[in-house]
Parts: structure tokens; C-alpha cells; sequence
């Protein structure tokens, strides 16, 4: 197993590390104490950054103006993210856009992606269904227009919570399902007829959208109805979801790190006490678990490569890892703080709730077990 990088994806973090680097975590209200929404728009300066940084169009081809790099490169790119709490739609856009470009219609494509890449045109995606427990394609039928084995349009019916950045969303892929059980992927325009957003806040104070969908119709090329499309779909923006918990465990335990190497008790800095190293070490193991799992998880989306397990199999451990991971981290992070981890003058209580809300997206790290018991269940290893 190697997971050295290559010239083009370390470049990747480079370029993404300069773009980041003037980032600051608490540019907006704190969400202690905003009863709403932090903001209502992304950071739209960071956006045109990220644009003009070719970092938009990374995991694209060429002919839409992208530099044709891998999902690995969109982790390594979301973790920078991550550690400064970057306020735009980075994996939902650029997960959705490939997506399109595997899936969709080559005029879709052609349209769509090369806006995508320049950052003018914003992508996100529904993938919690009605209530987060059910699969999401379930949330939401999709029936064809017209006769025939071509139909002519779609009408989609049903709802989708906890969108992000559907507010500022361009087009919104939402999965849904069909009469004969297929799942499908539709590009919905929210300004579009039948659409409805009714405004929803999470944990880390960022805006979400409950999309109402009631006889939305669209064309039969904004329809994406190739198999494996949503899967695809589904596993990058969680493999990106995973990558987002390791930036933000990094970034948290590097402040942790500092906080312990300066704060003194009985003349000692309270780091070279045996329970604070001991805590923090653990917090480490806890790091590097979720590293190597997620690279495992990337690799393997990236590659299509074969093994004993599905691919599903290995997301699914790196969803244990980071959902019980991020938690832990964040956790002795306000232990070893102490009161000061909760100042909101002070940016780690921001980091603690954005890694609560990355928790709550990933799901319990219990129902990924079980998920992969399914799995060994139904492919013994020999």
C-alpha cells in the first residue's frame, strides 16, 4: 500500500494552502451567539480565489477547462479547507460536476462544467432525504413525461432536508427513485416552479434548505438515469466528508498542541504533564486512523480498483473512523482548554461545532459497523 502523492496532487495542496492561507476561521458571527444563520451567503471571495486558483475545475478534464486530477486531489484540497472552516460549497460543486461529467449527457456536460470550473456556476447536492435515517434517493419519486423508451421530460415529487447552500445553489442534484425502483439523479434549478426552500441552520451555524419539490418537471437531459450515477455520487461527498474531519482533527489538536505547550501550572507548561501527553497522544492514533482510512477509501474511488470488499466497505470504515474520530478530538480538545475552549472570543468553540456537524452528516460510527458486517456477511473473506 502506497499512498505517496503525486507532483500534480501535492501541487494541489500548494496552490490550495496560498489560496487558504488568508482565511480566517471567525470572518463571520460566532454561532454561540448568532440565534440564525451565521451569514447568508458563502464566501464569495474565497470562491472567486479558489476560481481563479484552478481549484474548482481540478477533478475535471482538460476539455472543460479542469487539470484532470482524481478524487485523492479533492481530499487533499478539502482538508486544507477544513482547517481554516472555509465557508463555500467546494466538495458539494465539484463532487456534482464529476458526476455530470461521468454520467450526464455530453451537451450537459459541455454546458454545465466548464462555468463550474471558472466558479460561475454553483453546484450542491441532496443527500439526507426527508429525515437523514432513510436513504435519500427513497425521499423523492421521479415519474417519466410522454410515451415511449425516450420519455420527454421527468416530474419529481417529494423532499429533501438539510441541503447545503441550496440558497445560493445554481442547480441542486437531487436522487431520486423511479416506478420501477431505479435510482436517478436530477438537476434542479431552485428557482424553478414547484421548487420550494424553507430555511434550515446547522450545528456549525451555517445555512441549510429543506427542498420541497411538488410536480417539479425537468427536461430529460437534466436527468442523469445511468446506473451507479447517485452511488458514485453518494460515495464522494462522503469520502469528502471524511476528509474535511481529519483537516479539522489536524488543525484542532495542532491548537490544542500549542495552548498546552504555552499554559503553565506549578511552573511546568501543562504538555510535559503525563494525563495531558497521554490524552493528546491517543488524539494522535485517533489522526492517523482516520488518515489512512480515508486515503484507503479515495484510492479506491479514484481507481475503481478491485478487492475482497466493495469499495462501500472501505468508506465505511473511513466513516467510522472520522465520525467517532472527530469527536474524540474536539472533545479532549475543550478538556485540555479548559474554560478557554469555550471562550467565544476564541476560535476552537467555532471547530467544535463544525466537527459536531460533520458528525451528525456522517451518521453514528454504529451504523457503519453494522453496514460493514452486511458487507463480510455477504462477501466472506477466504
Amino acid at each position: 500500500m502506497d499512498f505517496t502523492f503525486t507532483e500534480e496532487q501535492q501541487a494541489a495542496v500548494e496552490a490550495a494552502r496560498a489560496v487558504f492561507s488568508g482565511v480566517a476561521p471567525d470572518s463571520v458571527p460566532s454561532p454561540a451567539l448568532t440565534p440564525g444563520a451565521v451569514a447568508e451567503d458563502i464566501d464569495r471571495r474565497l470562491w472567486g480565489e479558489l476560481a481563479s486558483s484552478d481549484l474548482l475545475g481540478l477533478t475535471l478534464s482538460e476539455e472543460y477547462g479542469g487539470a484532470g486530477l482524481d478524487p485523492v486531489a479533492l481530499c487533499l484540497v478539502l482538508r486544507e479547507s477544513a482547517k481554516v472552516l472555509a465557508r463555500v460549497p467546494l466538495l458539494e460543486s465539484c463532487a456534482v460536476a464529476m458526476a455530470v461529467e461521468r454520467y450526464g449527457e455530453s451537451t450537459l456536460a459541455a454546458e454545465l462544467l466548464p462555468r463550474a470550473a471558472r466558479g460561475e456556476l454553483i453546484l450542491t447536492a441532496g443527500a439526507n432525504g426527508r429525515t437523514g435515517h432513510d436513504p435519500a434517493e427513497l425521499a423523492v419519486t421521479a415519474r417519466p413525461e410522454g410515451s415511449g423508451a425516450a420519455p420527454s421530460g421527468w416530474v419529481l415529487d417529494g423532499v429533501q432536508s438539510a441541503v447545503p447552500w441550496a440558497q445560493v445553489a445554481d442547480l441542486i442534484a437531487v436522487p431520486a427513485h423511479t416506478g420501477e425502483g431505479r435510482a436517478v439523479l436530477a438537476l434542479v434549478d431552485p428557482t424553478r416552479e414547484g421548487v420550494t426552500l424553507a430555511d434550515q441552520v446547522s450545528t456549525s451555524g451555517e445555512r441549510l434548505a429543506e427542498v420541497r419539490l411538488d410536480s417539479v418537471r425537468v427536461e430529460a437531459r437534466e436527468l442523469i438515469d445511468a446506473p451507479g450515477a447517485w452511488d458514485r455520487l453518494r460515495a464522494l461527498l462522503t469520502t469528502g466528508t471524511c476528509a474535511l474531519a481529519l483537516g479539522l482533527g489536524e488543525r484542532v489538536l495542532a491548537m490544542t498542541a500549542e495552548y498546552t505547550g504555552k499554559r503553565e501550572q506549578f511552573g511546568f507548561p501543562v504538555a510535559t504533564f503525563q494525563a495531558v501527553a497521554v490524552q493528546a497522544a491517543d488524539r494522535y492514533i485517533d489522526l492517523r486512523a482516520m488518515e489512512v482510512t480515508l486515503w484507503q477509501a479515495a484510492w479506491r474511488i479514484s481507481t475503481d480498483a478491485g478487492g475482497p470488499l466493495p469499495a462501500a466497505g472501505d468508506i465505511a470504515v473511513a466513516k467510522i473512523w472520522a465520525s467517532d474520530g472527530v469527536r474524540r478530538i474536539v472533545q479532549t480538545a475543550q478538556h485540555l482548554h479548559g474554560g478557554f475552549g469555550a471562550d467565544t472570543d476564541y476560535p476552537l468553540h467555532r471547530f467544535h461545532a463544525w466537527a459536531k456537524q460533520i458528525e451528525l452528516s456522517l451518521g453514528p460510527a454504529a451504523a457503519h459497523e453494522e453496514a460493514l458486517g452486511d458487507l463480510l456477511a455477504a462477501h466472506p473473506l477466504s
